[in-house]
């Protein structure tokens, strides 16, 4: 496991950003299923799969990063990465007071102008001309990321014991249907203390909390191509149509819809 601040091996020869070049960045194909080791950098980390899908991890917490998205890192966090699918992606490295940036992490929605200044940044050479033409699309990408809408797509994980038994289970089995009550009688406790903790811990409420769950888990089936009915049913949908719904209500669009995306 890397230490906290130490720099991640695979990096090679690329340099950190300094207050010349306040953004470095590269743009890499990874097989499905690799997983980085835990880590963390001096300065903060804008990760953006322009194909495939990613999930972010930190001690507190998962993030997902479909099509059109990207998950902010920022400096001093560790984290590791699973590739849920064969993954394209661009990183860059930024330096925070540059960034501007919030101090937590989070997914932010990808407009397709920011997409090409993502991919852009991501190809230019370790020594570009900060007063030149990259110095401007860094300006213009830096502009664009702080408007940028965060995205619904975080799943917190809790620490007190009952609750993170409870939600280590459905971690393990995302479409177990067994309702907060019936959990909360296996623990020990009241239903009204499970609710009252679940919420204290991960800031949501429990439907909406596996609701969450049940959404990464789908996108990280689509991406492997499995069809929407599968998909919908493998999570704990009664039907498709439901799953669509929920969908659509947090992603913005149907399934087929971001499939078209994910795959452009």
């Amino acid at each position: 496991m890397l230490r906290t601040g130490q720099r991640d091996p695979r990096l090679g020869n690329l340099p950190e950003p300094d207050p010349w070049r306040p953004a470095v960045g590269y743009a890499s194909d990874e097989p499905a299923g690799r997983l980085t080791d835990w880590h963390s950098h001096n300065y903060g980390q804008l990760l953006y799969a322009a194909q495939g899908l990613m999930r972010i991890e930190t001690p507190a917490g998962l993030w997902v990063t479909p099509s059109l998205r990207a998950v902010w890192i920022p400096a001093g966090i560790v984290h590791r990465k699973i590739n849920l699918a064969p993954l394209t992606f661009c990183t860059l490295y930024m330096l925070p007071e540059a960034a501007m940036m919030p101090e937590h992490c989070h997914v932010v929605s990808v407009s397709p102008l920011l997409r090409e200044l993502i991919v852009e940044m991501s190809r230019q050479p370790a020594d570009y001309d900060p007063a030149g033409q990259a110095g401007h699309l860094l300006a213009l990408l830096l502009d664009r990321l702080r408007s940028a809408p965060a995205e619904s797509l975080y799943l917190p994980l809790p620490e007190e014991p009952r609750i993170r038994a409870l939600v280590e289970r459905l971690l393990e089995e995302p479409s177990d249907p067994t309702g907060l009550e019936a959990l909360a009688r296996e623990a020990g406790a009241s239903p009204r203390t499970m609710a009252r903790l679940f919420e204290a811990e991960t800031g949501m409420g429990f439907r909406d909390w596996r609701q969450r769950l049940r959404l990464q888990v789908a996108l990280a089936r689509l991406a492997e191509g499995e069809p929407v009915t599968s998909v919908a049913f493998a999570v704990g949908y009664d039907s498709p149509s439901a799953f669509i719904a929920m969908f659509r209500k947090v992603m913005g669009e149907s399934p087929k819809r971001y499939l078209k995306q994910a795959e452009a």
